[in-house]
């Protein structure tokens, strides 16, 4: 298979953040810790991924790097392709109202004035904001930001689709009318998509390829089903722990993740 025919290209990456105190501060003995740890991957042109995993796997920080908002510290990433990523509050300016966000989001992209109304119609079309589309999003439910932010994202017809969570909000009804949307874009467009969802039953028939990422490190990839059986046996037994074995288990887990702690250099060991 020669690269052109992959989506994305994904060697040994890995993401590390410094981790903050409860007021948002960053601690003084600085810990810094693998959101994403040497993880590797090749994704096929029109394949429908979906990413498994518990709270806190790596699973956000993943769609955050395949969409270009955040950038790696260690490996190689080479998308081929225009993406976007539809996820709750994501790219929106929340002091802007609906309609200005669609403006500098095609702004942005360099979009000529017809081709920004031409989307501007999509959105007003798909979303079915009503009057909301001219309230700052600020003043928005989660449900009707998920709504504008998918909506904008489908408009501007990316080749690459990173949803996160986007269908977890909101009524069922535009959820609903959302994923024959996807279903679309899977059979009729060939478009490459990446669907992280809580909803093993979602995601077993939405998705072709299984992603499992747990501990921020790739654990299984492969057809969707054997991926989603071995992720649920896995929960099952997590679930199964004690309250004490559980925080036990995910507390060792998070130890693994941390860095080795820098060598402090103190005036006494350089001169003494």
């Amino acid at each position: 298979m020669s690269k052109e025919e992959y989506a994305v290209e994904v060697e040994n990456i890995s993401k590390i953040y410094t981790l903050r105190n409860k007021n948002n501060q960053y601690k003084t003995d600085k810990k810094e810790f693998y959101a994403l740890k040497d993880v590797s991957f090749k994704i096929k042109k029109g394949d429908v991924v979906g990413i498994l995993g518990t709270n806190g796997s790596g699973k956000s920080t993943l769609s955050l790097l395949l969409s270009g908002i955040s950038e790696i510290n260690s490996g190689t990433m080479k998308i081929n392709g225009e993406q976007a990523l539809i996820a709750i509050n994501t790219g929106l300016n929340q002091q802007l109202t609906g309609l200005e966000n669609i403006n500098v989001k095609g702004a942005l992209m360099g979009l000529r004035k017809k081709r920004i109304q031409e989307i501007t119609n999509d959105v007003i079309d798909f979303a079915e904001l009503g009057d909301f589309l001219y309230q700052p999003v600020k003043k928005y439910s989660s449900g009707m930001k998920s709504r504008l932010g998918f909506s904008i994202s489908l408009a501007l017809n990316p080749d690459i689709f990173i949803v996160d969570e986007a269908l977890s909000v909101g009524d069922k009804g535009f959820a609903k009318k959302c994923m024959k949307r996807m279903m679309k874009l899977r059979d009729e467009e060939g478009k490459t998509i990446f669907f992280i969802s809580h909803s093993l039953s979602q995601v077993r028939e939405f998705c072709k390829t299984g992603m499992w990422i747990e501990g921020g490190q790739l654990v299984e990839m492969g057809d969707i089903n054997k991926v989603c059986d071995d992720y649920s046996v896995y929960v099952d037994k997590l679930e199964a722990m004690s309250k004490k074995e559980k925080k036990k288990f995910l507390d060792e887990k998070f130890e693994k993740r941390l860095l080795p702690k820098k060598e402090k250099k103190g005036i006494a060991k350089l001169f003494g």
